[in-house]
């Protein structure tokens, strides 16, 4: 039986994959992680993400362990490896195996937080989203001074800090968005109850813009409100958005397109480091010299679109062939 698909989540998966590529041509293209509105998007991006996730795979969450974690090491981790293999290949490699592995750290996480929200699902349920709080503020730690501890260890402190990157252990900060997405799949209907009311939206946009308004300041309880509650607010807003505007979405002929990126994210994701123009470089200056961050958003976002749409070409051809759309996307052919 087909999974029953819901036109919104898609379409928000489609725009968040959007803001993907957009922040890697700020990164990778121009070296300007700010540049074109990047520094507001970067706080509701991947908590989106990590939350649509969450979502989507909490009707299979009670599945046996071993099934579901066989499936998604298929899906997850096996087409991680062979792109990061082709992107780097030995020796190189194997100095990408640190946190960010190359780039492609999400899906190797994602797969992490399929295993730890398995067994958190095992423990009585009043100790669930405690579990969960307390891996997320461990982690923020960690991914604080994780940079200092790595370069001044050694000996067997060294190889502890080698595995913590290894597991990419400072990026478990984000398994907060995907418990609470698992957590807005299974209260639905109260959580549309609750937020469902302009007031509250509104109230969300305040907080939200509020947190985007501030700059980053070197105090930890400080960086882990901005993270954590820009993170929630941001997420929360954008869903709220996309569920309640779907219908004018679909009459400005939007849904469509944002859906069918929706649902190739795996591929977009996996492809799109091959189509980056990193030859750009030299021309980042001559973009920052408008001193204007809506031109700056413009010309990004027109790159980010051509990059997107080479990888969804080379992704339509490459699954093409079953033994490739099976290993390299985990696409299963009837």
């Amino acid at each position: 039986m087909a999974k029953q698909r819901i036109g919104y989540i898609d379409a928000m998966r489609g725009f968040t994959m959007i803001l993907v590529v957009f922040a890697h041509v700020c990164y990778f293209c121009l070296d300007g992680p700010k540049m074109g509105y990047n520094a507001i998007f970067i706080l509701f991006r991947l908590p989106c993400f990590f939350m649509i996730s969450g979502w989507l795979f909490e009707p299979v969450s009670h599945r046996p362990l071993k099934v579901v974690v066989r499936h998604k090491a298929m899906v997850q981790l096996l087409p991680t490896f062979i792109f990061l293999l082709l992107l780097a290949p030995p020796p190189e490699f194997f100095h990408q195996l640190g946190t960010l592995k190359g780039g492609y750290w999400f899906t190797f996480v994602l797969f992490e937080f399929f295993v730890i929200y398995l067994l958190i699902v095992r423990l009585p349920r009043p100790f669930r989203p405690w579990v969960t709080l307390a891996i997320a503020l461990a982690a923020f730690c960690c991914a604080r001074y994780y940079n200092a501890i790595h370069a001044s260890a050694t000996g067997a402190l060294s190889v502890v800090v080698s595995v913590l990157g290894f597991l990419s252990v400072t990026l478990w900060r984000f398994f907060l968005f995907f418990y609470l997405g698992t957590w807005m799949r299974r209260h639905f209907d109260a959580f549309i109850r609750w937020t469902d009311k302009p007031a509250v939206v509104l109230a969300m946009a305040v907080v939200f813009f509020l947190i985007a308004s501030t700059d980053h300041r070197d105090i930890l309880w400080f960086e882990m409100l901005r993270f954590f509650v820009g993170g929630v607010s941001g997420m929360w807003l954008v869903f709220s958005c996309f569920r309640i505007f779907s219908a004018r979405l679909e009459r400005l002929h939007l849904s469509r397109p944002l859906q069918y990126v929706g649902t190739r994210t795996l591929d977009i994701y996996l492809l799109h480091y091959f189509f980056l123009p990193r030859f750009l470089m030299p021309y980042a200056d001559q973009l920052r010299a408008f001193d204007s961050q809506f031109v700056e958003f413009v010309v990004i976002l027109g790159i980010a679109f051509i990059v997107l749409a080479i990888s969804l070409i080379a992704s339509y051809l490459i699954r093409l062939s079953p033994f490739l759309g099976h290993y390299l996307f985990g696409v299963k052919y009837r």
